[in-house]
């Protein structure tokens, strides 16, 4: 079959969906929620004697390992919760949970870990009555439908247009809180007097 014969038209539109969905989400994204997370990563960073833990299930840990990546370009220590050198969690720590549902047990159990170590606690949400958004020190509520009950989501789906079909499970909030994430790294740079070139200079330069 020939390239001309196939129709991209759903991908298109699925693209379109999910770009118009994160465009509406961002009014909706509380500045005084994300301001209290940009201020508790400065603060880690300028007291230069904490680590931060990124922790996510599924597709939303491959979000925290993204957004890790780029707090190591920034000059932090991170690290991701499953890998083999993750070590002690402290008071002086930074963890950061992602989790669309607020619910997910495996992330609700480690933020719980967190929280008895003193850690802080910032939540990526949609969720702020959730366990997780209960437990967190910070929280950002970021719109998005989660992969679990419909109904929980409806008011939500219904305000900002949600395309169900095209976006299935937890699509929509692992893509909106991966955009936020790239902001949050954007206002870092800037709080940090950070430049590209700071960044690509921690970059790793062994690849596979």
């Amino acid at each position: 079959m020939g390239s001309s014969s196939i129709n991209l038209s759903l991908t298109f539109k699925t693209m379109y969906d999910i770009a118009e969905f994160i465009m509406r989400a961002t009014s909706q994204v509380s500045s005084e929620q994300a301001g209290k997370m940009i201020e508790t990563l400065v603060d880690l960073y300028n007291r230069k004697d904490g680590k931060v833990l990124v922790m996510g299930a599924g597709r939303s840990g491959l979000v925290g390992k993204a957004f890790a990546m780029r707090l190591l370009h920034l000059g932090y220590n991170p690290y991701v919760l499953g890998e083999t050198i993750v070590p002690a969690i402290g008071e002086k720590d930074v963890t950061i949970a992602i989790s669309g549902s607020g619910r997910t047990k495996l992330i609700v159990t480690a933020a719980e870990a967190a929280k008895d170590n003193k850690a802080t606690l910032i939540a990526i949400t949609s969720y702020h009555d959730s366990p997780l958004g209960k437990l967190a020190d910070v929280v950002v509520e970021v719109p998005g439908r989660t992969k679990y009950s419909t109904n929980e989501d409806y008011f939500q789906r219904e305000i900002l247009g949600v395309r169900e079909p095209l976006a299935p499970m937890g699509t929509l909030f692992e893509d909106t809180a991966q955009v936020f994430l790239d902001g949050i790294v954007a206002e870092l740079m800037v709080k940090l007097k950070k430049s590209e070139d700071d960044l690509r200079r921690i970059h790793a330069n062994i690849e596979l």
